[in-house]
């Protein structure tokens, strides 16, 4: 005897659709991850490398415009449609570094700019922003006491 669908709880349905459902290549899409993720990288450590080469930085002197460029590519390959691709391909991978970041801010922008630059832009590209920031601020409050309890944070 056949069972309607509406009289079926959502148990008996997994149970019922679970043969149906395509297995997940969770092996190609770490190996994805991981190229695209390092690949990211790799420009990163070049960009800075060029900085520390070119305009005499050390370490850290070429880290800030490191990130600010590697910020302006990633917007720049989002505006252009083409950061999507890769992240639709690479998954996690392109969304870890700060390049992800950059990113979901510049996709929120775009998705909401016929709302306007205010209430459209601004108003929408801080909602997943927001919460980064502010779990970051909350963690680098956290993590300032614990130091200060620890006598770690004085001057050396």
């Amino acid at each position: 005897m056949k069972q309607r669908l509406d009289d079926m709880t959502s148990e008996e349905y997994k149970k019922l659709s679970q043969p149906f459902v395509p297995g997940r290549p969770v092996l190609k899409n770490c190996i994805r991850a991981f190229l695209i993720g390092g690949l990211i990288c790799v420009i990163g450590q070049g960009i800075q490398t060029g900085f520390m080469s070119v305009f005499g930085m050390d370490s850290k002197e070429a880290a800030s415009p490191t990130v600010a460029l590697l910020i302006l590519i990633s917007v720049i390959l989002t505006s252009l449609g083409v950061y999507d691709k890769i992240a639709q391909w690479a998954g996690a991978g392109s969304a870890v570094p700060v390049t992800g970041f950059a990113n979901s801010m510049c996709s929120a922008a775009l998705e909401h700019r016929s709302e306007g630059l205010v209430l459209g832009v601004g108003g929408n590209m801080f909602k997943l922003a927001g919460s980064v920031i502010v779990f970051g601020t909350v963690a680098a409050f956290i993590v300032g006491i614990v130091y200060a309890l620890m006598g770690l944070g004085g001057s050396h």
